[in-house]
Formats: structure tokens, sequence, C-alpha cells
């Protein structure tokens, strides 16, 4: 099979395109035939070994996993040992950040456990934009801020690709919302259902004297005192995402109860089967910034890696 192999750190570039050896489901397992990826921030992270810290996990001098790549969309076309819920021919969806990667190829092998089937109403690219951003905002949300109708809610960064999931997440729970993202996505995050949208280029929302229930910030640039601010009493806040090591660990460390860190790493088969429910009562929808074509991998990373992409950026593997 053909994939784009990660030998060293370094800019997208760095990956090569190769034929390698087609991998075979363990126990457990199955065989996906990879028919759309899509390009996490989590990604262009990994290529490059930043922050350095990550490279405990990730390989110290190289990259211990040869295949990048966590959101894949396609069909079985094995099954492992035990593998009961799934069958050839079946149209899956999956996310592999803590499972070893492998999703820029023809093929992977993919844990039962992090998979779903897809939602009938998408294509494969848009099923491949869904499992890593949609959960993560569902995470924050959900798990983390505990949403509830009623409440103020503020999103920051809600054009993004964890963004433009967690807009309309939130809007199906019923709170007053309120979006925040540059001038240009405006309008986007306004369709996606935001009653209120802040231009972060002319306001500081944090110092506008609003506060808010719950604050979901998926860029990561606030700190534990920024969110404190803005937060009502008893008001909650979910991160993702970081621009700086000092943001990275400052919600650990500061955070205490009320402002945490959401785990990207945490993906099961029910938060991707509750997504599929709200995909299919037609109130999620991916928002696809740019697609490209498999031969293309490296200029998708690169681009998500500017960090102005509205929605998702995914890939047509067939």
């Amino acid at each position: 099979m053909k994939a784009f192999l990660w030998e060293k750190y370094g800019p997208p570039e760095t990956l090569r395109l190769a034929e390698v050896e087609k991998p075979a489901p363990d126990a457990g397992e199955v065989l996906v035939k990879v028919l759309a990826v899509s390009v996490n921030a989590a990604d262009w992270h990994s290529m490059r070994g930043k922050p350095l810290f990550s490279r405990a996990t990730l390989g110290l001098v190289r990259p211990k996993h040869r295949i990048l790549g966590v959101d894949v969309a396609g069909q079985v076309e094995a099954v492992g040992g035990g593998v009961t819920q799934f069958k050839p021919g079946d149209e899956v969806y999956a996310n592999l950040l803590a499972h070893g990667y492998g999703g820029f190829a023809e093929y992977v092998s993919v844990p039962v456990h992090v998979m779903s089937l897809k939602p009938a109403t998408l294509s494969f690219e848009e099923a491949a934009a869904v499992p890593m951003a949609g959960v993560t905002a569902l995470r924050g949300l959900r798990h983390h801020g505990e949403i509830r109708p009623g409440q103020k809610v503020l999103i920051n960064g809600a054009s993004g690709g964890v963004g433009t999931f967690a807009v309309q997440i939130a809007k199906s729970y019923g709170p007053e919302m309120t979006g925040v993202t540059s001038t240009r996505n405006m309008d986007l995050v306004r369709s996606l259902g935001a009653h209120h949208v802040v231009d972060y280029t002319r306001t500081d929302f944090v110092r506008s004297g609003r506060r808010y229930d719950l604050i979901f910030d998926t860029v990561g640039n606030l700190s534990v005192r920024d969110l404190r601010r803005a937060l009502a009493e008893g008001g909650k806040a979910a991160v993702t995402g970081y621009t700086s090591l000092g943001e990275a660990i400052g919600v650990p460390l500061r955070g205490g109860k009320d402002i945490v860190r959401v785990s990207v790493h945490v993906v099961a088969t029910k938060d991707l089967e509750l997504l599929s429910d709200l995909i299919e009562a037609g109130k999620v929808r991916p928002v696809i910034d740019r697609r490209y074509p498999f031969g293309e991998i490296p200029a998708a990373i690169a681009y998500v890696e500017q960090g102005h992409a509205r929605g998702k950026v995914v890939v047509g593997v067939a």
C-alpha cells in the first residue's frame, strides 16, 4: 500500500510517500481501507516534535511511529479475532491519536473501541472531519463543562476545527451562546447558531464586563487569570490547544477543579455514536475549509499549521 512515512522531525515536506506492507488486524481490531482522512493541529505538532516535552512519548531522537494521521473514514476490509460488531464492507470512522497514528495511508488497523459506523448522511471526507475535533468539542462542553439549558456559554476560537463543532453541539443544548472569532469569520459563526459574535480583533471579551457560566477555549491562548475574570460565580472553563508552553501547563497547575484541560486522547465509540446521532438528526455537520488529494497531504498539513483554517481540512484517499 501507499503511505506517507514519518521518519524524522521537521516541516511537512520531510514526509515521504512510499510503498509499505499492508497491515493485518490483531485481535480486537479491524483493517480499514482508508477513503478519507482529516488533518489536525496534532499532526503538525507531532511532525515537528513540538513542544519538545512531547518527544518523551513521540520518540526522543526520531518518531517511534512510522505513519502520522489520526482521523480516518473508510470501509472495513477484514476483522481480527473476537470482533463481532463490525463486518467487511461496513462504512466506519475512527480516531487513532492514542493508538499509534497510521491514518496517512491506504489501509490501517483500528481498535474497535475507537471507531463507529459512519453517519449515512455524510460523505467519507465529511466523516473524516468529525472524530478528533467533534469528540474534543463534545467532551469540552458535556463532560468537562456540564453544559445545560439556560447557561451563558462562550466559545473562543468558534470558527476553527473544534470550534465549529462546539458551536453546533452547544446550540443543541439550548444555552445563550457567544462565539469569539476574527472579522472574516463572524458570519460563519452566526450561521452555525451563535446568538452573539465577538470580533477578537476589536473587542477583548475578558474585559467586556460580561460573565459566562461556561467558557470553552479551543485556542488555548487565555491565561487562567483571564478565564477566571470572565467566569460567572460557579462557572466552569474547559481548555484545549495551546500557543505556548506556559499556557500548556498553566491550566493543570493553576486551574483547580473549575478550569480544566480537555484530553484529546480520549476517543470512545460511545462519543462517536452520540455525534452520529446529532449529525443524523441534522443538528451538527462538519464545516470543510479545503479538500486535498492524497498526494498533497504535506501541503494540507502546511495549510493547517498556518492556523487560519475555517473548520476542517480533509484529504480524499481513494
